[in-house]
């Protein structure tokens, strides 16, 4: 586990004012509880990646989760649900929030926001220990592995757009991880990651981690080992 004087971090939740509040035990209080708590029945989905709505009208809630590759459904479900539970706790009458963890993301509204590509707000965490040798090289490493897995990434089917990978330099073992949310095109995907990854400069100069999250893609990377070996889909073809 990273030291925790080591990391320079948001809470990563953002609670949207401006679209609007609601109140408790109101219809769409109840509807939010409704599709939140669907996150752990749906066990027929076995990939990580749910996109649910309930209720009509004005009251009807769009929510989306996303596990990290590397995660086992039981696991998956149950960290989207402390993740929800936890996001209507921070964000306890707006209509539309969204969280990110080290494992998953969650994400509702009052409006569509299934396959649609927004880029904010974004979120940054950075590894506060300095890279070590050339920062020039470092850069060049990192560059290349973030654009390498972008590209595996947007090549993904709408079950899961995700790819993880490590590459060593002279001087040290890079790990990087990059996601979308799966309802994406692989276009969309592409686009959002360029975005995160042409912010790595700005967020994280001469830092050896970061994490990059926005509502529909994130990237990260760092000096250790953060994943497991990615999970595999049965072989259904989905588009």
């Amino acid at each position: 586990m990273v030291p925790l004087q080591l990391v320079s971090a948001q809470d990563p939740v953002n609670c949207d004012n401006g679209r609007g509040n609601y109140t408790t035990n109101s219809t769409y209080d109840n509807n939010l509880n409704t599709v939140l708590s669907s996150f752990s029945t749906h066990t027929e989905v076995n990939y990580g990646f749910y996109n649910l709505s309930h209720g009509q009208n004005a009251d009807k809630v769009y929510a989306v989760g996303l596990c990290r590759g590397d995660l086992e459904p039981d696991d998956c479900r149950r960290r989207l649900k402390d993740s929800a539970f936890y996001l209507k706790k921070q964000c306890p009458n707006q209509k539309e929030a969204i969280v990110w963890t080290g494992d998953c993301g969650v994400w509702y509204s009052n409006r569509s926001i299934f396959g649609i590509m927004e880029t904010q707000p974004t979120i940054y965490l950075i590894y506060l220990r300095n890279v070590t040798g050339s920062v020039n090289e470092f850069d060049q490493v990192l560059s290349n592995l973030m654009r390498n897995l972008k590209d595996k990434a947007a090549s993904g089917d709408s079950r899961r757009k995700y790819a993880s990978d490590k590459v060593t330099t002279g001087y040290t073992t890079l790990y990087g991880l990059v996601q979308c949310m799966a309802d994406l095109t692989g276009v969309q995907c592409n686009d959002c990651l360029e975005i995160a990854i042409s912010e790595i400069p700005s967020c994280c100069e001469g830092r050896m981690g970061g994490n990059i999250l926005k509502p529909s893609c994130r990237l990260r990377f760092d000096p250790y080992r953060f994943f497991n070996e990615t999970t595999i889909l049965d072989d259904a073809v989905v588009v």
